[in-house]
C-alpha cells in the first residue's frame, strides 16, 4: 500500500483552491528574475492581440469611419487645426481631439488605416493598463469578505502562513478610512482581480470592435474610464495627501480630454457617477473639500475652453446650434437619424457586446449586496471599488436608457466597470474550495449560451444574403471554413465548461471562456472580417485608386444613388453625392454652364447603369469594374446635345442601391 497517497495529503489536495494553484504558479514565475515585468507583458500582450494585431489590414468602413479619417487628413493638408472639414463642408459632429490625434499619427506614420485607428487602439490599451493598476491596488472583495478579513486581523490568532512574511497583517497600522495590512490570501485576490480584470476590459466583443475603428467613441471611453479610475485612486488615499492630490489633478486633466473627445457628456457622466457614489457612501462634502475643486476647475477650463471659444468665435451660432443643439440636446430628447430602440435595448447590447463575460455580470452585481448601504459606508475607502464600479455601470446604463436616441456605442464607457465587476467576482470565487451555487447556475446558463452561439455561427452565412452591395458574400463564406471552425470552437468551449461545472470547479470557467473567445477571435472573426472587407470595401478602394490614376484636371467625381465617404478619403478628392435621378440630371445640365466648361465627369454606380439607363455607347466609357460597382467617364458634350429633350439619361437604376 506504499503507493497509495496518505489520507492527510489526499484531503489537502481536495481542499486545494484555484487560488492556491494560481499562487503556486505565480511563485514559480516570481522566482524568475524578469518576473516583475510579467504585468507589463500581460498588458502589452492583451493590447497587441485585441487592438493592434491586423489593425490596418481592413479598409475604412463606411459610413462613419471615413468621415473622421478624412477630416483629420484635411487638417494635415490645409494646416487648419481649428475647424474639421469633410468633403469641403464643416464637420461639427465631434470636438477636435480625435482629429488632432489622427493627424499626428498621419504625420508620423503616413496617411493609412493603421494611423487612423491608432488613437482608438491606444485609448483601449491605456484603459486596460489603468484597470489593471486599479484592481491590483484596490480590487478587494465584498463587504462581508472584507469584514471577515478584518475580524481575522483583530483576533489573537494570526494566519500562520502569513506570519513573519512581508504580507503579514499589522493591526497597529489599521485605522478608520485606511486599508488593513494585507495577508497573503488577500494579496492573491488582488493579483487575480488585476489579471482577470485586464482581460475582461480588453477582450470582449464591443471593446475590440470600437478600439479597431477610427471614430471618437473609444477615445471617449478611454479618457472617461481612466479619469474615473484616477478619481478612485485619489479617493482611496485619504491620509496620503500628496498622492491623493496627484490623482485628483490627473482626474481633471483626463476629464477635460474626454470633453475634447466628445463634448459635454465627458463631464456630465463622470459628475453623475461621482456624485451618486459619494452620496451613497455619505461623504459627499468631505470628499468635495479635499478634491481641490478650484485648482481642478482652472485646469479643466484651461484645457477645454480655448478650442471651444475659438470655434464659436469662428463659426458662431452655426456651431452652437449644430453641435450643442443637434448632436447633444436633441440626441437625448429626440430620435435622431432614426436611431430609436425599445427600453430593453441596452440589456441586449450588454449581453452581446460584453461576451464572453456578460453571462456572469448579474451574479457579479448581486454579490455586492449594494442594498446594504450601511455595510459599504463602514468600509475603508480603498475597499469600496466594487460599489464604485457598480454605480459607474448603473449610471451610464440608466442615463442612455432614458435618452431617446439609442446607439450600441453609447454603452462603451460602462464596459470598464463591467470588467472590474466580473474580475472581483472571479477573484472571490477562486479563493473558495467550492464554487457558490450562484456560480454553478450561471455556469449552466453559460454552457447553454455557447451552444446557442455555436448554432448561430453555423447558420451565419444565411444572414449574409440579400445585400445588393455584396451578392457573393454568403457563397464565399460557405466555401471557406471560417464558420465551421467557429462552430467547433464554441462547441468545445461549451463542453469544456460543462466538464468543469460537473467536477465542481466552476471557478475556472473564466479561463475556459477566455481561451474560447480568443480562439474564436483569431480563427473565425478576423478571417471573416477579411472576407467581408474584400467584398464590401475593397472594390471601392480599387476604384478610388483608379480614379487617382485617370482623373483629368478639374474632372468632377460623382456617386449616384448611394454615399460611400471612403471614396473621398482614398481619392483625396471631393466627391459629389447625388441620391435622386432627377437631381443627377439637373446637376449634369448645370455643369455645362460653368466656365470653363467641363468636357467629362467620372461617375461611380452599380452595374445596372449600363443595362437600364438610356446612355448610348458613344456617351460614356467604362473605365473599371470592381464588385458591383462600375466607374465610367461620361462625355458631357454628347450628353449636352442629347439632353435637350430631357430624356437622354435615366439614372433610376443607380438610385436602386
Amino acid at each position: 500500500m506504499a503507493g497509495i497517497m496518505p489520507k492527510g495529503k489526499f484531503m489537502a489536495l481536495r481542499c486545494d483552491t484555484p487560488s492556491d494553484q494560481f499562487q503556486r504558479l505565480v511563485k514559480r514565475f516570481d522566482a524568475v528574475p524578469a518576473a516583475r515585468f510579467l504585468p507589463v507583458l500581460w498588458i502589452l500582450g492583451l493590447g497587441w492581440l485585441a487592438f493592434l494585431w491586423n489593425l490596418g489590414a481592413l479598409h475604412l468602413v463606411d459610413e462613419t469611419e471615413p468621415l473622421f479619417a478624412e477630416a483629420a487628413r484635411q487638417m494635415t493638408v490645409t494646416g487648419d487645426w481649428l475647424t474639421p472639414y469633410f468633403n469641403g463642408e464643416t464637420r461639427f459632429d465631434k470636438p477636435p481631439l480625435i482629429y488632432w490625434l489622427m493627424a499626428i499619427a498621419y504625420q508620423t506614420l503616413g496617411v493609412n488605416e493603421f494611423a487612423a485607428r491608432l488613437p482608438s487602439a491606444l485609448a483601449a490599451i491605456a484603459l486596460t493598463a489603468m484597470g489593471f493598476y486599479t484592481l491590483r491596488n484596490f480590487g478587494f472583495p465584498t463587504p462581508s469578505a472584507i469584514a471577515a478579513k478584518q475580524e481575522r486581523l483583530d483576533s489573537p490568532k494570526q494566519d500562520e502562513s502569513a506570519e513573519g512574511s512581508a504580507d503579514a497583517p499589522n493591526r497597529s497600522e489599521y485605522s478608520v478610512g485606511e486599508t488593513p495590512a494585507l495577508g497573503s490570501r488577500t494579496t492573491m485576490q488582488l493579483r487575480l482581480a488585476a489579471w482577470i480584470g485586464a482581460a475582461a476590459i480588453a477582450l470582449n466583443v464591443q471593446t475590440i470592435a470600437w478600439a479597431r475603428v477610427g471614430v471618437s467613441d473609444m477615445l471617449l471611453s478611454g479618457c472617461m474610464g481612466t479619469a474615473l479610475m484616477a478619481f478612485f485612486c485619489g479617493y482611496a488615499h485619504p491620509h496620503q495627501r500628496s498622492c491623493q492630490t496627484k490623482w485628483y489633478l490627473a482626474f481633471y486633466v483626463l476629464m477635460a480630454l474626454a470633453v475634447l473627445a466628445k463634448g459635454p457628456v465627458g463631464i456630465v457622466i463622470p459628475g453623475l457617477i461621482i456624485g451618486a457614489f459619494l452620496l451613497y457612501c455619505g461623504n459627499l462634502w468631505v470628499v468635495l473639500r479635499e478634491m481641490r475643486l478650484v485648482l481642478g476647475g482652472i485646469i479643466f477650463l484651461g484645457i477645454t475652453l480655448p478650442w471651444y471659444m475659438l470655434i464659436i468665435r469662428e463659426h458662431g451660432q452655426t456651431y452652437i446650434e449644430n453641435f450643442f443643439g443637434y448632436h447633444n440636446v436633441e440626441r437625448f430628447t429626440q430620435v435622431v437619424n432614426n436611431h430609436s430602440a425599445p427600453w430593453y435595448f441596452y440589456f441586449l447590447v450588454v449581453l452581446i457586446g460584453f461576451i464572453p463575460w456578460s453571462i456572469f455580470l448579474p451574479l457579479a452585481i448581486a454579490r455586492l449586496r449594494f442594498w446594504r448601504r450601511r455595510d459599504w459606508q463602514h468600509q475603508a475607502r480603498s475597499a469600496q471599488l466594487g460599489i464604485f464600479a457598480f454605480i459607474w455601470f448603473a449610471v451610464i446604463f440608466l442615463f442612455f436608457s432614458i435618452s431617446v436616441t439609442k446607439l450600441p456605442s453609447y454603452t462603451i464607457p460602462l464596459l470598464p466597470a463591467a470588467g472590474m465587476l466580473v474580475a472581483l467576482l472571479w477573484s472571490d470565487q477562486m479563493t473558495r474550495p467550492h464554487p457558490s451555487r450562484g456560480l454553478q447556475i450561471s455556469g449552466g446558463v453559460n454552457v447553454g449560451i455557447w451552444v446557442a452561439i455555436a448554432g448561430a455561427t453555423a447558420y451565419g452565412a444565411n444572414w449574409m444574403e440579400g445585400d445588393p452591395a455584396t451578392p457573393n458574400l454568403s457563397t464565399i463564406v460557405r466555401q471557406s471554413s471560417v464558420l465551421s471552425i467557429g462552430t467547433v470552437v464554441w462547441l468545445i468551449t461549451a463542453i469544456g465548461s460543462a466538464i468543469w461545472i460537473w467536477q465542481r470547479r466552476s471557478q475556472w470557467l473564466w479561463l475556459v471562456n477566455l481561451v474560447g473567445f480568443v480562439m474564436f477571435f483569431v480563427l473565425t472573426l478576423m478571417p471573416l472580417l477579411m472576407i467581408t472587407d474584400s467584398q464590401r470595401q475593397e472594390p471601392l478602394y480599387e476604384l478610388s485608386q483608379t480614379i487617382q490614376q485617370v482623373q483629368a484636371p478639374d474632372e468632377e467625381i460623382l456617386m449616384v444613388g448611394f454615399k460611400k465617404p471612403s471614396v473621398v478619403f482614398y481619392t483625396e478628392e471631393p466627391v459629389t453625392f447625388i441620391y435622386s435621378p432627377n437631381e443627377a440630371i439637373a446637376h449634369l445640365r448645370d455643369t455645362l454652364d460653368r466656365t470653363p466648361k467641363p468636357t467629362s465627369a467620372l461617375m461611380i454606380g452599380t452595374a445596372d447603369i449600363l443595362e437600364e439607363s438610356r446612355l448610348k455607347p458613344r456617351q460614356y466609357g467604362v473605365i473599371s469594374e470592381a464588385g458591383v460597382y462600375r466607374l465610367i467617364r461620361i462625355d458631357l458634350g454628347r450628353i449636352g446635345r442629347k439632353q435637350r429633350d430631357s430624356s437622354a439619361l435615366d439614372l433610376n437604376s443607380l438610385y436602386s442601391l
